[in-house]
């Protein structure tokens, strides 16, 4: 299990792995990007020339269909040749294309601040969001962001840029190499806050990609997650450990806050925190399922590769939104 640098009375290297991202890492991952795109279930409703189909319909570069001809329709779109077969007007039809930005929110909170096996979720989410920003690169769309830490955040406007692309990469490793240990601090930054932040400054036609562990997701969250998909096309990408779902079955696990320490009896302590967790994962899907949410779980002990080839691979066949 990896160990938290508070509980072990020393500082964490800025360069342990799983612990803290670093710069030339997150650069190095821009080969995971390669022929993969950002498309989502929902079409686009974007209002900026670009190259993302949407369902508008007009003079654009792709032949959709041929209709009959109504009143008002554009008598340079009539199909002459069906035309003439069918001794009626038909006009052409044409998928418009229209541009949509990216716009990535990261959770950068002490929370997420944990991990048990293969590396903590802060860093999880840091480098989901790398490959995210390498692939709007790659498709030349916009790409923005906004990195929340317990009490600050880190704006990034969209650009067509690798700039822009550069700029998120040192916020992440700015942020994450600020976090210490996995207690929530204080009156510190809110899921509700960060939601409200990120509907105000997203484009209107932007897809929306959440990542977070949605910790402190509650009634009051809904509002600003009903109103960002109104806007927008929204991912949200629940980030969890395998350890938060499901403790060991048996014997004793001592736990500390890196002052005092606690044996537990897992016994009957785990199927309640099993419980628990599900709870939390079933209320937050159905909450994304009631306002058009794509909720897609993402546990962090498995292959980063993997995850985004499955996610994002133009012949994927998602399945992480039904998976528990």
């Amino acid at each position: 299990m990896l160990e938290n640098p508070r509980t072990t009375n020393k500082p964490a290297s800025a360069d342990a792995p799983g612990v803290y991202v670093s710069v030339d890492e997150l650069l190095g991952l821009r080969h995971l990007s390669r022929d993969l795109t950002l498309s989502t279930r929902k079409r686009s409703q974007a209002l900026l020339e670009g190259s993302v189909r949407t369902r508008y319909r007009g003079r654009g570069m792709e032949f959709s269909e041929v209709r009959p001809y109504q009143p008002g329709d554009d008598i340079r779109t009539i199909d002459w040749r069906v035309t003439a077969r069918v001794q009626a007007p038909y006009t052409k039809l044409f998928q418009e294309e229209r541009e949509r930005p990216i716009f990535v929110m990261v959770d950068q909170r002490s929370p997420m601040f944990f991990g048990s096996q293969s590396c903590f979720k802060s860093v999880f989410a840091a480098r989901v969001a790398t490959v995210i920003a390498w692939i709007a690169n790659n498709n030349s769309d916009r790409i923005g962001a906004l990195v929340f830490g317990d009490h600050r955040q880190g704006d990034i406007r969209a650009k067509r840029s690798k700039h822009a692309v550069l700029d998120l990469l040192h916020q992440l490793v700015e942020f994450n190499r600020e976090l210490a240990g996995p207690v929530p601090a204080k009156s510190g930054t809110s899921l509700f806050e960060m939601l409200t932040e990120t509907s105000r400054i997203a484009r209107p036609g932007s897809l929306v990609i959440l990542l977070s562990d949605f910790h402190d997701f509650d009634t009051h969250c809904r509002e600003p997650l009903s109103q960002l998909a109104k806007r927008s096309d929204v991912m949200a990408l629940h980030v969890y450990d395998s350890l938060e779902r499901q403790l060991p079955q048996a014997g004793q696990l001592t736990v500390s806050d890196g002052i005092d320490r606690l044996t537990l009896n897992l016994a009957t302590l785990a199927r309640q925190f099993q419980s628990a967790f599900d709870q939390h994962q079933t209320d937050l899907r159905q909450n994304c399922n009631n306002t058009g949410v794509q909720y897609v779980h993402a546990p962090v002990n498995q292959s980063l590769e993997t995850f985004v080839r499955d996610l994002f691979s133009p012949r994927r066949k998602t399945r992480h939104g039904g998976r528990s």
